[in-house]
C-alpha cells in the first residue's frame, strides 16, 4: 500500500454517498465505510449526500477527484459519471455508457445475447396483456423484476399463473420497464473484478426464497462460501466468463458480476453492478479479503484508477 506521502497525490476526494434511488441507505453505509478508510489513510476525503444541487456542491467544493458510491439510479447509470465529466472531476468506476447499459438490465441482456454470452432469456412485460406471454415463453416458474432497481427491490418469484399480476404490480412502483426470466435453481455467484482480474468467486446461501433485499443486507443466516465449493476449472471458467462480461460492456476499474448456475452446472450470467456495496454485508470486500486483499488496500486501488483522468470512452 502507498504512502502517506504518495496519498497526498488524490488530493480532496468527494465520496459521494446516499443519493435519491431506493438504494439510498446502503449507500450511504457504503459512503460511511469508504470514507473512513479514506480518512485512516491520511486521505483529504469529505462526504456529499447527493442532492439535485450536486453541480453546485461539486463546483463549490474544489475537489479533484470522486469516490462513487451512489447505488441505483443517479449513481450507477450514467448521469452522475456525466455530471462530473462536466466538471472535470475524475471518478472511480465504469463511465458513461457502461454504467448506463449495466443498469438498464434489459438492454444489458440484449449485448450479452449478441455477443452469445449465456444470459437468461427475458420477455418485456409493458402491458398486462404480456404477462401471459411471459408464461407461454418462459414456462413456470420464473421471477419478475424492475429493469432499472438493483439490491433485488421490487422482485418477486412467481410459481404460480396467480401470482403473476401482483407481481407484476409490485414491479411497477418501481419502474416503467419490468422483465421477466425464467427462475433458474441452481448455485448464486459473484465475481468481484478488481483493475482487470477477477478475484475468487462467492457462492450465495440463503434459507429465503431467494438472494432478496434482506437476505443482502438484514439476514444472519445468509451463508457466503469463499472458496466457493467449485472444482479449480469450473472457477477458472467462472472468473474468465465474469470478465467476457465486464469487458462487453466496456466496463472499468471495479465492479461486480452475479451468475447462476442450473441443475446442469450452466453458467447463466445475471447481471453486472458497476458500484457494488461496500457495507460490512458486502462482496466485494470479501471477496478482496480471501485475494490478501484488506479494505483499506481495497479503498486505496480503487480510487487509485482516478489518477489515469477522467473518463470519456464509455
Amino acid at each position: 500500500m502507498s504512502n502517506s506521502r504518495s496519498n497526498q497525490a488524490f488530493g480532496k476526494v468527494a465520496v459521494l454517498l446516499g443519493g435519491l434511488s431506493a438504494e439510498r441507505e446502503i449507500s450511504l453505509k457504503s459512503g460511511a465505510a469508504v470514507l473512513a478508510s479514506l480518512q485512516r489513510l491520511g486521505i483529504d476525503a469529505h462526504g456529499v449526500d447527493v442532492a439535485g444541487d450536486i453541480l453546485e456542491v461539486l463546483a463549490k467544493g474544489q475537489f479533484d477527484r470522486a469516490f462513487n458510491l451512489l447505488h441505483g439510479r443517479g449513481g450507477e447509470d450514467g448521469v452522475i459519471q456525466g455530471a462530473l465529466q462536466l466538471l472535470d472531476i475524475p471518478y472511480t468506476g465504469s463511465g458513461v455508457l457502461s454504467s448506463a447499459l449495466s443498469m438498464d438490465k434489459m438492454r444489458c441482456k440484449q449485448l450479452w445475447h449478441a455477443l452469445e454470452l449465456p444470459t437468461p432469456a427475458m420477455v418485456e412485460l409493458r402491458e398486462e396483456s404480456d404477462l401471459s406471454v411471459a408464461i407461454e415463453r418462459l414456462g413456470l416458474p420464473l421471477v419478475v423484476k424492475p429493469n432499472h432497481e438493483g439490491s433485488s427491490v421490487g422482485m418477486s418469484k412467481v410459481v404460480a399463473a396467480e401470482q403473476l399480476l401482483p407481481a407484476w404490480q409490485l414491479a411497477k412502483q418501481y419502474d416503467d420497464c419490468i422483465i421477466a426470466e425464467p427462475w433458474i435453481s441452481g448455485g448464486e455467484f459473484t465475481i468481484a473484478i478488481l483493475e482487470g482480474e477477477a478475484l475468487p468467486p462467492i457462492k450465495v446461501e440463503t434459507p429465503r426464497e431467494f438472494y432478496d433485499f434482506e437476505a443482502k443486507y438484514q439476514e444472519e443466516s445468509t451463508r457466503y462460501l469463499c472458496p466457493c465449493g467449485l472444482s479449480d476449472e469450473r472457477v477458472a471458467a467462472l472468473k474468465a466468463l465474469a470478465l467476457r462480461a465486464f469487458e462487453a460492456l466496456n466496463a472499468k476499474g471495479w465492479g461486480r458480476v452475479d451468475v447462476l448456475t442450473d441443475e446442469k452446472g450452466n453458467f447463466w450470467l445475471l447481471e453486472f453492478n458497476s458500484v457494488p456495496g461496500m457495507t460490512d454485508h458486502s462482496l466485494v470486500p470479501m471477496a478482496a479479503k480471501a485475494a490478501g486483499i484488506e479494505f483499506d488496500e481495497l479503498v486505496q486501488r480503487i480510487l487509485a484508477q482516478t489518477l489515469e483522468g477522467v473518463k470519456n470512452d464509455g
